[in-house]
């Protein structure tokens, strides 16, 4: 149980409640955002006094009664009833470190799709494996040191003058990224690097730490990507994620629609990148 993440994030999806959305009478001007506390109490039919507590990270672990009750009062999305359980230690128990190691299957998949720009990333946005198109578009993963190969480091921290690889929702992936190590860390709360990764762009990204803040955990889905590419120039890609459940990677597919523009500068990018790698610098 992570007595100080259940606090923060009970707290923050109290705050953003009006009494109005749960039923209750707007009242007097009230001087604190959200609902009262001893509203989410009634609410979720638990003391007060106890519910003060668990905001305050000092009750001990609520039980599964207790959980459904604050997810309803809280009007807590799938996701996020899903994160409280983790947080409370009530979830089943995962790996105590992430995996890192892709699927040889996976791997030889990557390299059977010459048209569609293929990477893996991590729970941590680190990018595993990657094909040569998904290179060409994005950058020569390669030439990188592990340590850079990071997504949201990229996302915060990443060179100014080429923002993200020119893509046109850059702030919507940062709330994605934030959200996603969220969730990512509390079911790995003892992996190192992902600790330090979000040690590290809390302490050195101010945007990073606001979004931190806001405990968001359920991203939207993102069907489509539009970059600007310094070779081929504005080109939209359809976006697919696939989940790898038994490591918990994604496997990240952009594609376009075979005859359209956007597949022709996929291609041409394609010609590009095989005619400035020779076979021996291949990564």
């Amino acid at each position: 149980m992570d007595k100080q993440e259940l606090a923060g994030f009970l707290r923050s999806r109290r705050e953003r409640l009006q009494p109005q959305d749960v039923g209750l009478p707007t009242g007097p001007r009230r001087r604190t955002p959200g609902l009262r506390r001893e509203e989410v109490a009634v609410l979720a039919h638990i003391s007060t006094e106890y519910y003060v507590r668990l905001e305050q990270g000092r009750a001990p672990r609520p039980s599964g009664e207790v959980l459904a009750g604050l997810a309803t009062a809280l009007r807590l999305t799938d996701a996020e009833s899903d994160h409280l359980h983790v947080l409370a230690g009530t979830a089943p128990a995962t790996t105590r470190a992430l995996r890192r190691d892709v699927r040889p299957s996976i791997l030889a998949l990557l390299e059977r799709l010459p048209q569609t720009a293929a990477f893996v990333i991590s729970a941590a946005f680190e990018v595993l494996a990657w094909n040569d198109l998904a290179a060409a578009l994005m950058e020569d993963f390669a030439a990188l040191a592990p340590h850079d190969r990071n997504l949201a480091r990229r996302a915060f921290l990443g060179p100014p003058d080429t923002p993200l690889y020119g893509i046109s929702d850059a702030a919507e992936f940062r709330h994605h990224v934030v959200m996603q190590l969220r969730s990512a860390l509390a079911r790995y709360p003892a992996d190192p690097a992902l600790t330090a990764l979000v040690d590290e762009l809390r302490d050195t990204s101010t945007d990073f730490a606001r979004l931190w803040e806001r405990h968001d955990v359920q991203a939207a889905p993102v069907l489509t990507k539009t970059f600007h590419h310094a070779v081929v120039g504005k080109i939209t890609v359809d976006c697919d994620s696939l989940q790898l459940t038994d490591r918990d990677q994604h496997l990240v597919l952009y594609s376009a629609p075979q005859g359209s523009a956007d597949a022709d500068a996929l291609a041409l990018l394609a010609i590009a990148r095989g005619s400035a790698i020779t076979p021996s610098a291949r990564p």
